[in-house]
This record gives C-alpha cells, sequence and structure tokens, in this order.
C-alpha cells in the first residue's frame, strides 16, 4: 500500500531461514582432503564439528568464547565480600552506639562502653555476643539489624528465588515459622524421594501448600532438585574458595542471622541435596579475585556461573567415550554464550544429523566414523587424483570415464542395458535403427537400437597390498600418499575389476589384514619394529584362498625388516640393527611367494642404502621388480604396476 513504511534489519528469530542448506557433500570430502594428506579419520571428523562449516560456528568458536567469559568471572569481585560489609556495618553501628554513650554520665553506659571495648576481633563472634546487648541508639540498633537482615535475606533468596520478600522479613517470628515449616516439609519430601518412595501425591501437597516459593514451577520432584542442588551446591563452592578464617566468619555469621531453626533446616536440606545429585561439582573452590566486594548472592552468582560454564566447556569439548552434539544443553549455550551460540549448536546439530540421515556416517561406541558410502566416495578421490597424475608413456595413460570395461572383445553384440559400459556396436546399432525407421535422413536412434560389444572376462588377480605403518612413515611424511594410494587401488579392483581379490595387510612390529574402513581409519603404529616376514605370510595365505587367480604382490615400505615371528612362541620380536634370522625369515617368506609363482613388485620409499642392498636382493631373488619412486608418484606407479601385472602369464 503506498504510503507504507518498512524497516530491515538482522533476523532476530533464530536460525535464519534464508541460509543456503549445508553442503554435506562438501564436508564430506573436506574430511577425506584431510585422511588422504595423512591425517586421522576420526580427527578430521571432530574437527569438521569443531571448525564449523565454513570455518565458522565451530565448537572450538564456542568453546574460546565460554573460556573468556569463564576468565571474566573469576575476575569479578572479592567472594569475602559478606563478612566485608557485615564488618563494615558492625563499625558502623558500634561508632554510633558510642557516640550516644559518650553523651551519658551513669555507670551504665560505663559497663556498655567496656562491654563494647572487649568485643572479639571476629566479625561473627562480635555480632553473636552483641545479639542480646540493649543499645541505647536507634541508628546502631537498626545498622546492627542490616547485618542480620541483610545476610538472612541474601542466603534465603539465593537458595530459594522465591522468597524475595520472605527472607526481608525473616526476622519476623511468624515468618521465620513460615520458612522453617516450609524447609520441613521439603526435607521431608526429599527423604521419602532419596528413600524411593512414591511422593507423587506429596509432592502436588507441598506445591499446594508452597508453590509461591518457587516461581519456576517444576513438574516433578526431580526438577525440583535440580532447581536447588545447582543453588546448594554453589553456596558450598562459595565456602570452599574462602581461606579457612573467611569461611569461619561467614558460617558463624550465618547462623546468628538465620537463627538455630532455620539453619539447622537448611542444613538438612544440603545434606538432602548433596546425596541425591553427587554428581555437581560440591568440593571445588575457585581463585575469584577482584577489588567490587561481592555480597552473599552475588558470589554465589559468580560461582554458580562459572560452575555452567565449566560444564558447558566439558560438553563442548566432545572428547568423552560417546559423546554426541546432543549431550550440549541448548538453553545453557543460550543463558550464558547468547542465542546466536545456541543457533550455531543447532546448525552443528542439523550436520550431524544430516551426515547420518544421508548415510555419510556412521557411529560406533568411539564415536563417528566415515560409512562404506563416504569411503567409496573417498576411495574414488584418491583414485581420481592417481590417475590424474598418469601421464602417456611407458606406463600408458588409464582414465576410467574411456577405459571400457574389464574384458576382451568377443565379436558378439547383445542389446544395450542400463548400466552396461562396454563400448557401443556402432554398424550393428546403426542396422537396427534402419531396420526400425527406414533409411530416412536424419536418421532418428532410439534407446532399443543400441548394442553394445560383448566382452569375455578376463581371468581374475589375487592381490596382497602390503603397506608399513611403521612410525617412520608418519615422520617422514610418507603416511598420506601411503593410505592414498591403497584406497585408489582397492576402488580400482571394486569398481572395474571386481573380479579380482585385494588383501591389504599392514605391517608394523606385526602385521594384520585390513579393510578399506580399517585402512582409513589406522593409526601409526608407534612400537618399533618392521615386520615384512608377518606381512608376507599374511599376504601368502590370501593367495592360496584364491588358486585360480593371478598372484600380485605388492610391498610399500621404507625401512629393513627389522622384525619377526618367533618360531617357538608366534611372539614378534624387534632388533636393531637386524638379525640375520629377522632377514633369514623374511627371505624364506620371499621363497614361498615365488615358489607359488607370485609377481613380487617393491615400492621403496627413502634413499635409506641398506634398505636399497636388501629390496634389491628380494627383486632379484624374487624376479621381481623394484621401484624408487617419489612420494607425489607413489599412487601412479602401484596402480600403473597392478593394471600391468594383472594381466599375467597365464
Amino acid at each position: 500500500m503506498a504510503g507504507n513504511r518498512f524497516r530491515y534489519g538482522q533476523w532476530q528469530g533464530g536460525p535464519d531461514p534464508l541460509a543456503p542448506p549445508y553442503d554435506v557433500r562438501a564436508a564430506v570430502d573436506a574430511v577425506g582432503a584431510e585422511v588422504l594428506a595423512g591425517g586421522s579419520l576420526r580427527d578430521a571428523l571432530r574437527d569438521l564439528l569443531r571448525r564449523g562449516p565454513n570455518n565458522r560456528g565451530g565448537l572450538d568458536e564456542l568453546a574460546a568464547r565460554a573460556r573468556r567469559l569463564r576468565r571474566e568471572a573469576l575476575r569479578r569481585g572479592d567472594l569475602d565480600g559478606a563478612v566485608t560489609r557485615s564488618r563494615a556495618l558492625l563499625d558502623q553501628a558500634l561508632a554510633a552506639e558510642r557516640d550516644a554513650l559518650r553523651e551519658r554520665t551513669d555507670d551504665d553506659a560505663r559497663f556498655a562502653e567496656t562491654v563494647l571495648d572487649n568485643l572479639p576481633r571476629s566479625t561473627a563472634r562480635a555480632v553473636q555476643e552483641l545479639a542480646g546487648y540493649r543499645w541505647t541508639s536507634d541508628e546502631a540498633r537498626q545498622t546492627y539489624q542490616r547485618i542480620l537482615d541483610g545476610l538472612r535475606g541474601e542466603v534465603l533468596e539465593q537458595r530459594f528465588s522465591g522468597l524475595r520478600d520472605a527472607a526481608r522479613a525473616a526476622g519476623d517470628p511468624a515468618v521465620q515459622a513460615q520458612l522453617a515449616e516450609m524447609m520441613r516439609d521439603l526435607n521431608d519430601l526429599l527423604a521419602r524421594h532419596a528413600r524411593a518412595e512414591d511422593t507423587t501425591d506429596a509432592f502436588a501437597e507441598f506445591m499446594r501448600r508452597h508453590g509461591e516459593f518457587f516461581p519456576e514451577q517444576p513438574g516433578t520432584v526431580d526438577e525440583l532438585v535440580d532447581v536447588l542442588a545447582r543453588r546448594s551446591a554453589a553456596g558450598e563452592r562459595l565456602m570452599r574458595s574462602l581461606s579457612d578464617r573467611q569461611r569461619e566468619e561467614l558460617a558463624g555469621l550465618m547462623r546468628q542471622s538465620l537463627g538455630d531453626r532455620l539453619a539447622g533446616e537448611l542444613s538438612a536440606l544440603d545434606a538432602h541435596l548433596r546425596a541425591l545429585r553427587p554428581d555437581l561439582n560440591w568440593q571445588r573452590g575457585e581463585r575469584v579475585r577482584g577489588d567490587q566486594p561481592l555480597g552473599y548472592g552475588e558470589a554465589t552468582g559468580a560461582l554458580d556461573e562459572i560452575a555452567e560454564l565449566d560444564e558447558l566447556l566439558d560438553s563442548l569439548d566432545q572428547q568423552q567415550p560417546g559423546a554426541t552434539l546432543d549431550d550440549v544443553d541448548v538453553d545453557a549455550v543460550a543463558r550464558t554464550l547468547g542465542r546466536d551460540a545456541a543457533d550455531d549448536v543447532r546448525r552443528l546439530r542439523e550436520l550431524e544429523r544430516e551426515l547420518r540421515r544421508q548415510g555419510w556416517v556412521s557411529r560406533d561406541a568411539d564415536g563417528l566414523t566415515l560409512s562404506p558410502k563416504a569411503l567409496r566416495r573417498l576411495a574414488g578421490t584418491a583414485l581420481r587424483r592417481v590417475f590424474a597424475d598418469l601421464t602417456a608413456g611407458p606406463r600408458g595413460q588409464h582414465d576410467l570415464r574411456t577405459a571400457g570395461a574389464a574384458g576382451e572383445v568377443s565379436g558378439a553384440s547383445r542389446q544395450w542395458e542400463y548400466g552396461d559400459e562396454q563400448p557401443l556396436d556402432v554398424v550393428r546399432t546403426l542396422t537396427r535403427a534402419v531396420r526400425r525407421a527406414g533409411p530416412t535422413v536424419p536418421l532418428q536412434l532410439a534407446v532399443e537400437d543400441f548394442e553394445v560389444v560383448e566382452t569375455e572376462r578376463r581371468a581374475s588377480a589375487a592381490v596382497a597390498l602390503c603397506v608399513d605403518l611403521s612410525y617412520s612413515m608418519v615422520s617422514q611424511g610418507r603416511w598420506g600418499p601411503m593410505k592414498q594410494t591403497a584406497l585408489a587401488l582397492s576402488h580400482l579392483m571394486v569398481s572395474r575389476f571386481p573380479q579380482d581379490a585385494l588383501q591389504i595387510v599392514g605391517f608394523g612390529r606385526e602385521a594384520m589384514p585390513l579393510t578399506q574402513q580399517e585402512l582409513a581409519a589406522v593409526e601409526p603404529d608407534m612400537q618399533q619394529g618392521t615386520n615384512l616376514q608377518h606381512a608376507l605370510r599374511l599376504a601368502g595365505r590370501h593367495l592360496r584362498r584364491h588358486p585360480g587367480a593371478e598372484p600380485v604382490v605388492l610391498v610399500v615400505t621404507d625401512g629393513e625388516p627389522t622384525a619377526h615371528l618367533d618360531p617357538d612362541d608366534g611372539e614378534a620380536y624387534f632388533h636393531w640393527p637386524p638379525l640375520p634370522e629377522t632377514i633369514e625369515a623374511t627371505i624364506r617368506e620371499v621363497d614361498r611367494l615365488t615358489r607359488a609363482g607370485a609377481t613380487l613388485n617393491l615400492f621403496m620409499l627413502g634413499d635409506d642404502p641398506g634398505l636399497h642392498r636388501f629390496m634389491a636382493a628380494v627383486a632379484r631373488r624374487s624376479r621381481g621388480r623394484l621401484f624408487t619412486p617419489d612420494l607425489g608418484d607413489l599412487g601412479e606407479y602401484v596402480v600403473s604396476d597392478y593394471l600391468r601385472a594383472r594381466h599375467g602369464r597365464r
């Protein structure tokens, strides 16, 4: 309508409804890039959430904000402010009383001055001794009463937020009796709850009688306990944060201000809450420092805020076994860090849920891990990188998009079906089209016209890829190229040569077979030892399980054999420099593979002379080949060698 005015500003209604959806595949690719560079799979997934999408709004950023607020809370003021204020009020009261006594000349006045002069230096004990003192000055009496009323009000208001008005008037015997009755009923309710009795009716009756004291309106006993326990724990942490003298002073002032009856009920309440919520931090004190003296309520409020920030930091850390983003209390994030931070947590939850919903990640006992679907994408990326590096030359150029199916042309053809990758038989395709539509120009092709060339199945290969997992592979920057090479080879075999059988064998001090998923998540072996003998033994077992296949063994390593399996107990034995027994045990496995007709090709990383002599001798003995590729060419060498070796001698 004409004349209408509109004002535009930042969206304030929660997550931006116009924000673009997360590119989940891009997130998976970012994780994959980190893994292929040699990073840990779990660390990469964790870092994705820690950095956040587009490197903003992640857990690390939220944790940094929480730590900053915690540091500010630790500098908020002096926790001994309640005692300091009481001391100042006591000094004012005593000064006003002495002024009034000096105007009198009777003996009672002189006796009163003597009483005041001999008061203990302790604020709490002085306040206690003045409980029965008959004040001459009305101003002094009122100031003294402010000590009791003020501290009583702060304590009760901190424990029961609905007692703001009643706490101020708790010096009235009638009000004090009402408060004591409420706390007695509360202690009775919590005692029954601790004994696992049914307290449904008792809780309803308690809220009917005393509900005005609890503006939070808890719906169950557990909710009531949660509200009260946090405040009680904050009070206990305040006591733990004070020195012994300060703690004694504050406790004495609290007993004097509350009276025996209220103090007893409050002590019983704290005991019940501690037993019902032992998981809260009751024992930890904090070194809060600052120039501003904090009253009891302000001090416990600061400590409660610090405790909430500590809990938030623990949940944002995500280090506990099985931790998820669902463990992060969004309401607590909103209270402490603001609504924008709560929106960031919701976005991270949405990203994690989308990764799970779309099948990119799964969760096990140790946390998130990539699903088989994501591993296929990761391995495909590794393979594309390898083929992108392949150049025309002696090894040839291999492009999955144009290589055709894994078979030899038989001379026959058949009608094309969805999913066929065989090359088209152009002549027979055009012939079918002419028969269907006649000799028209231009010739219109239909789906049913296409025929593809029939191929014969090639002989399969059994491939064992033995990869070194020793720590030197990490320290020398060879871990990433090794992983990328193994993943690329496994994806090539699954996608192009499914009739082939691949077994990845990782070896450090001992060897172990690895699946594609285990390879992506494997961490370096921190133990010393390169047990090539064990790796070749496992490779031989794999080849024997496929007796009709072309046997191929590929070894990627950067160190001489320094470990072997003891023939007596089967335990791995390490020694540096390599022992003759280790070399002999390794050579025996090489000879077994050679007698089985396996092609044994070695890829040596590094330029260690001892390793080169050993590898060259093994290559000559097994009639295999030795390669010394640069790290960037490792994948190209291994994949090309597999493609060459799989044609075999059969």
